[in-house]
């Protein structure tokens, strides 16, 4: 014990004093991974009862002295080893090897998510005590930690790199009225400094060699072990696919066969077809709202056609993470609105645009139960998810049969909880 306390207390020191320390107190050539696998196994041990207080309650200031006593316990040792990865110069590899494709683990996404959500209960902590520089800090690390999760290339990361941006935009908006104009600038610098977003496009790559890309290799390997033996080929291919947890859908491989025909030439042929289909879906990938939609959808019935269940199972996948692309792009955009109205006033708010929609975002006051409580920002884009996305909740969105638009609430005046964003926005707090 003595032991692992003096490391905390060395890493610490090392770290510096504050997020604020000088760049040259440190060194900034380290991959910001290694810190941040070091910040991870400082993590305070909470019994799971702690943890789903402070984790699945929605928080408001003043936050209770239990929650504060709490969250506390991580500012000595992980939190500050966040900014010191922040700023580290080398790009962030996590050194995860993905030959096992789609069996791959990915341990530092769920930790990364877990720096957004204790930086947003320190944030709220620090601006309780009147310390918006402190808040700024961490909300800027942790919007970093968000970035630095998705360098892995994968789908699932970028999805959690959208829930963090998520958290770190939300925290602001619900908290406006406590930060100073100056550090509001500070954030919106801040947020454009962040290392570059990945994208949906971006994970294709990864996700074409996880999926058809793996499967064929994997193949070709059985093939080599029993060659000429088609049934055992099929009999080890089937225990290989089933091992994989393809959304928890049980009935996967009856599927996949059913397509292929049953036979090992048919999979094969599928698992071509899904790279060609994958070269014709990049482009569509960077197109805008509006032409991805039309464009999708004449893939899609392309797709379809061709019987391809690899690719026909990631339809929606592909869809579902674009409009949440979209639906990011749109909130971090709002944020910087309300940033810019809040400083210039309605110079301000019309020179940021609805990267969605064909101008500046709609802007009016917002009456919460009769009192003015602040403006409401609010973009054409109707962020409508899919019933087949499994991970919708997860990471922060819900399914919208309303097609309730983007909005942001921008909290200017103490009072009563509500939701800031997402498709309750405007909606009392529920706890």
């Amino acid at each position: 014990m003595k032991i692992i306390n003096c490391l905390g207390l060395s890493l610490t020191l090392l770290a510096g004093l504050s997020f604020g320390a000088r760049a040259d107190s440190f060194r900034t050539d380290i991959n910001p991974a290694l810190i941040y696998y070091q910040a991870f196994l400082l993590e305070p041990s909470l019994p799971q009862a702690d943890r789903d207080y402070l984790f699945t309650n929605s928080w408001r200031i003043p936050l209770p002295d239990r929650a504060v006593t709490l969250i506390s316990g991580y500012t000595k040792s992980n939190v500050r080893l966040w900014g010191r990865a922040a700023a580290q110069t080398p790009p962030c590899d996590w050194g995860i090897d993905f030959t096992p494709g789609p069996e791959t683990w990915l341990p530092h996404l769920a930790y990364c998510k877990r720096v957004a959500q204790v930086s947003r209960l320190l944030a709220m902590r620090d601006l309780q005590d009147g310390d918006g520089a402190g808040a700024r800090d961490l909300l800027l690390s942790a919007l970093n930690a968000g970035r630095n999760a998705s360098r892995d290339g994968t789908m699932i990361a970028m999805l959690v790199q959208i829930a963090i941006e998520r958290i770190m935009v939300a925290t602001v908006a619900e908290n406006f009225q406590h930060f100073s104009p100056q550090t509001l600038q500070q954030l919106e610098d801040g947020f454009d400094a962040a290392p570059v977003r990945a994208t949906v496009a971006s994970t294709l790559t990864m996700e074409r060699f996880s999926s058809g890309h793996w499967l064929h290799e994997r193949i070709q390997e059985m093939q080599k072990a029993h060659p000429g033996d088609e049934a055992a080929v099929m009999n080890e291919l089937q225990q290989v696919v089933q091992e994989v947890d393809y959304e928890n859908e049980t009935n996967y491989w009856q599927k996949l066969t059913n397509s292929a025909g049953g036979t090992v030439a048919g999979v094969i042929k599928m698992t071509d077809e899904s790279v060609a289909f994958a070269q014709e879906l990049a482009p569509i990938l960077i197109l805008p709202h509006g032409e991805f939609e039309n464009r999708f959808d004449q893939f899609s019935q392309e797709v379809q056609k061709s019987g391809d269940y690899i690719m026909i199972d990631s339809l929606d996948a592909w869809s579902n993470s674009k409009r949440k692309e979209f639906t990011a792009q749109v909130e971090l955009a709002m944020l910087r609105a309300g940033i810019e109205y809040k400083l210039h006033g309605e110079a301000g708010l019309k020179s940021v645009s609805d990267p969605c929609g064909n101008g500046p975002f709609s802007c009016e006051r917002f009456i919460f139960q009769g009192t003015d409580r602040g403006f409401a920002l609010k973009s054409t884009f109707v962020p409508s998810a899919s019933p087949q996305n499994g991970h919708a909740a997860e990471y922060g969105f819900q399914i919208n049969p309303a097609h309730v638009p983007v909005t942001m609430i921008f909290v200017e005046k103490d009072g009563p909880a509500f939701n800031v964003v997402g498709t309750h926005a405007g909606e009392p707090l529920t706890p």
